[in-house]
């Protein structure tokens, strides 16, 4: 039997929801092993590379959680590669601090993630926190507490290298929020 070419929607109202037509509609299926949702989601198999794979939005969040931008380089490449695609992106500038946003939501440069961690504190501490860490911290690792350790000496710089980072963004948040 011939098919029909005419459509069955004449004028107004539809008769029929949106999308609601008899074609089979082409559902490509997530790209996981055993998966039978929609793969609705595409993500790059390498870095660099117009190849994807199609996943679901769970398998979509799994595999953006484990990946690895410099999986396969050393680190001097991954370095390298950083500071060349910094150079490239001249005309754009990584956000500093969003005004609506709070700490440990996204709002931290990767600077500020390096300098808690030598302070030892969470990625949400707050700036009061980060003053009392930098005062223990400082005062138990000072030159003139521990004379003759260059370690201590060590660690003092970095402490005091992490607070003055943390101090400056900080500066800039309350500057920005005026």
């Amino acid at each position: 039997m011939a098919r029909s070419t005419r459509s069955t929607d004449w004028g107004f109202p539809r008769w029929r929801a949106y999308g609601a037509e008899r074609e089979a509609v082409q559902v490509r299926m997530c790209d996981r092993h055993g998966c039978d949702q929609p793969g609705d989601r595409p993500a790059p198999k390498s870095p660099n590379s117009p190849e994807r794979w199609y996943f679901c939005e769970t398998h979509a969040g799994e595999y953006n959680r484990n990946w690895d931008y410099f999986a396969g380089l050393t680190a001097e490449e991954a370095a390298e590669r950083e500071a060349n695609e910094r150079r490239d992106a001249s005309g754009f500038s990584e956000a500093k601090y969003n005004s609506w946003a709070g700490p440990g939501d996204g709002s931290r440069s990767r600077d500020e993630m390096k300098a808690l961690e030598v302070l030892e504190l969470e990625v949400d501490a707050d700036f009061e926190a980060v003053r009392l860490a930098w005062r223990r911290m400082a005062k138990s690792n000072h030159p003139d507490v521990k004379p003759n350790d260059a370690e201590a000496a060590k660690r003092f710089q970095a402490i005091q290298a992490a607070y003055d980072v943390l101090k400056a963004a900080e500066e800039r948040r309350t500057w920005k929020g005026d």
